[in-house]
């Protein structure tokens, strides 16, 4: 019943919100006296933080209207290109000036782990002018009816297959953080049936590839509970409106719930500070707040059968890195793997993704060349750091994008210089 007594705490709230909200409102109405004075402006930011703290945050949106190629600015326009009851696949199209060069194509595939494909928007940005950039948009669970089925760790791997065979050849893959498994897999089984349409490059960022290796809290959570516990205890059915009553899913607010757990004092500390930034009118600093909290917020639902599929493969057996993980009836071999370049990145920080986590996949994956494969640790970044702020847009994204010119299936690989923790490189082993 947890999922219809959230549901009913959330509209029963409801009245008090809409009423904190007109407060807010009025206390912060320039011909009101008092929003001039300490007390108004005190009033104003209670309300505010009442009113974000028990609302529902929707989706958000990318909002990627531009980019800048050649020292120019042009339009990007949202196209979805490719569409499955449980995704969608975004390609952001550019309208590039006339003679531009052929960029290459990327598919970042988003985590499905709670939080929307938005998450990235850093990632697409930093890659918007260089790629043509598709991302997957994974659907809230909650939203897909029963009648449409249901939709587990295989049906991921398929799509990440279809979606490759969508985009053509000379597709180069990025996975951040949950899908580098489904990804890896998915490659396994394209290279293990010599698929022409194999990814020229595949990129895992962040992800839990062996997480016997410097387990983090997450993982030894799913170590100490049989998967029963997680299917008696998370799992639930969706309470009607939804279109997807009846549905049995691991609910979005669940999974934000055990994330805030992790670093409680930090986000208290963050409201603390988003108050006292309100009442002081330093709007820069709370419209970043806003920013981050209207996104990290934002959670949507999974289906029971992948998440519980996932605990089971990913965090209890660690199927994949034994060599045992199964794609429906046939074997998942890595050593299968052959002619994709192979580069995975860390955060040296990392509290999702211990160290050393993402790079077994460079240890499973025996039969790349050594010119064709790269590890990279970022130092001083936690998980989020991975995929998104100033340290990725200036140490990882360019070793990305460098990585994948040297590895398009267009011309002739060449020798990358292996990098290694700090930055410093040194020959290909």
């Amino acid at each position: 019943m947890y999922y219809q007594l959230y549901e009913l705490n959330h509209a029963m709230m409801a009245p008090w919100r809409a009423a904190a909200d007109q407060m807010r409102i009025a206390f912060r109405n320039p011909l009101n006296p008092l929003s001039h004075t300490y007390f108004g402006r005190t009033m104003a930011a209670g309300f505010e933080v009442l009113e974000r703290t028990t609302r529902r945050y929707g989706k958000p949106a990318f909002g990627l209207d531009t980019t800048v190629i050649e020292g120019k600015p042009v339009s990007v326009h949202e196209k979805v290109v490719w569409q499955r009851p449980f995704c969608n696949l975004i390609h952001f199209e550019r309208c590039l000036p006339a003679g531009h060069r052929k960029d290459p194509k990327i598919l970042i595939v988003a985590p499905m782990s709670g939080h929307y494909a938005t998450l990235l928007r850093g990632t697409v940005e930093a890659m918007l002018p260089h790629a043509e950039v598709h991302i997957t948009d994974w659907i809230d669970a909650r939203m897909v009816p029963l009648s449409e089925g249901t939709f587990d760790l295989d049906d991921y791997i398929d799509y990440v297959i279809q979606m490759l065979h969508a985009l053509g050849p000379d597709t180069h893959v990025i996975a951040v953080c949950q899908p580098a498994v489904p990804v890896l897999a998915a490659v396994a089984v394209m290279e293990a049936e010599d698929d022409p349409l194999s990814p020229a490059t595949m990129t895992l960022m962040g992800g839990p590839i062996d997480t016997r290796i410097n387990p983090t809290a997450v993982n030894k959570l799913a170590e100490e509970k049989p998967i029963e516990w997680f299917r008696d205890n998370v799992v639930m059915p969706v309470p009607w409106p939804q279109p997807g009553f009846m549905r049995m899913v691991y609910p979005g607010f669940l999974q934000l719930s055990g994330f805030m757990s992790m670093n409680l004092d930090r986000h208290v500390i963050a409201h603390k500070e988003f108050f006292a930034h309100l009442v002081k009118n330093d709007g820069d600093a709370a419209e970043k707040h806003r920013d981050f909290y209207d996104e990290y917020l934002a959670v949507m639902d999974l289906t029971a059968e992948f998440y519980l599929q996932t605990v089971e493969t990913v965090f209890m057996k660690h199927a994949l890195p034994k060599g045992e993980m199964m794609h429906r009836t046939r074997p998942v071999d890595t050593t299968a793997i052959r002619k994709v370049a192979l580069l995975t990145v860390e955060g040296e920080n990392d509290d999702i993704s211990g160290v050393g986590q993402t790079e077994a996949a460079q240890t499973i994956c025996t039969n790349i060349p050594d010119h064709m494969r790269m590890h990279y640790v970022q130092p001083d970044v936690g998980h989020y750091g991975v995929f998104n702020g100033s340290r990725f847009r200036r140490e990882i994204a360019p070793r990305i994008l460098s990585f994948i010119a040297a590895h398009g299936r267009g011309e002739k690989a060449k020798p990358v210089p292996r990098v290694i923790k700090g930055g410093k490189s040194g020959d290909a082993a």
